[in-house]
């Protein structure tokens, strides 16, 4: 069996080389070497709950049991959506550096098998959206298409970043819906903000493939920003920081609301200030920090939700 071709970023190497040979391809198939993506496809999803109070609505250990959940969900549906996106763009794949080797673009995962893999991801998460109460699973229902159409973005516009966010802070409308079904505004406010936060973060992951993406005409935040991507970071980071404070605002209109998102704004001003847009590596490691702002900003969620509740 031929080892598996880890791509640059890959993360968890070790782990992925002590599953049987079978079934590494899979692993790597659904970025389980990268769980980078599945932690800002989960923070949304906290944020949404922990604002909309559900640490006091449910109680502590409710609260968790769904956090729990939402992981796993955040963890299958990534996957999923990963093998849906190699799948569509196996041809572009192939002619990236970076990701030629990926499993199906490499040609060690036929696609049959790899639209298996799908489905069984995919089972995975109907489980756990059967924990959800019916309105919220009409609200991860909704997120289907969007999902289904990222991949044909970067072929006909240079903003593929914004579908993207779209898509990857739905789960912050899931926690709040799973919570209570008012306070529309506040969630607006915040799932605004979870975008312009989304494109600021896969603009710099794009910096990484600039010169591979020119070549084979695939278009990005990073290239049409060109030598203003500090700039346009900025930008993005701003409005991300000034549509969270409208939300915590809106929901506890006091000082406590915006001093929470202090840290948060410091740590996004960090990823501007110390970015160099041609160094990949240094790119790379701006963009994984974005755990960390999840975390930082899930706090923040937590201090005004506890007295967000009415």
């Amino acid at each position: 069996m031929t080892e598996p071709a880890f791509v640059p970023d890959t993360q968890r190497r070790g782990l992925v080389s002590m599953l049987p040979p079978a079934t590494r391809d899979y692993a790597m198939l659904a970025r389980f070497d990268r769980p980078i993506g599945s932690w800002l496809l989960f923070w949304p999803c906290v944020w949404g709950v922990l604002l909309a109070g559900g640490q006091d609505l449910l109680g502590w250990t409710a609260c968790a049991v769904l956090i729990a959940w939402l992981l796993l969900g955040s963890v299958v549906m990534r996957g999923a959506g990963c093998v849906y996106n190699d799948i569509v763009d196996a041809e572009l794949d192939r002619k990236v550096a970076r990701t030629a080797s990926r499993p199906v673009a490499s040609g060690r995962v036929p696609k049959r098998a790899a639209w298996v893999w799908l489905f069984t991801l995919c089972g995975v998460g109907l489980v756990v959206l059967l924990q959800l109460r019916w309105q919220a699973q009409l609200v991860a229902l909704g997120s289907l298409g969007l999902v289904a159409a990222y991949p044909f973005m970067k072929r006909i516009t240079w903003w593929p970043q914004v579908w993207l966010g779209l898509v990857f802070t739905w789960g912050s409308l899931v926690g709040w819906v799973e919570i209570r079904g008012d306070q529309v505004g506040v969630l607006a406010a915040l799932y605004g903000g979870s975008i312009f936060w989304c494109i600021g973060y896969d603009t710099i992951y794009a910096l990484q493939d600039r010169e591979d993406d020119a070549l084979v005409g695939i278009r990005s935040s990073a290239l049409r920003l060109g030598t203003r991507v500090r700039t346009g970071m900025a930008v993005f980071y701003s409005l991300t920081i000034l549509l969270w404070a409208l939300a915590f605002w809106m929901l506890r209109g006091d000082w406590v609301a915006l001093v929470a998102l202090f840290p948060v704004a410091a740590h996004l001003g960090f990823q501007v200030v110390t970015l160099r847009p041609d160094d990949g590596a240094n790119a790379l490691i701006r963009f994984r920090s974005n755990r960390d702002t999840g975390f930082i900003m899930a706090l923040a969620c937590w201090v005004v939700g506890n007295a967000g509740v009415v």
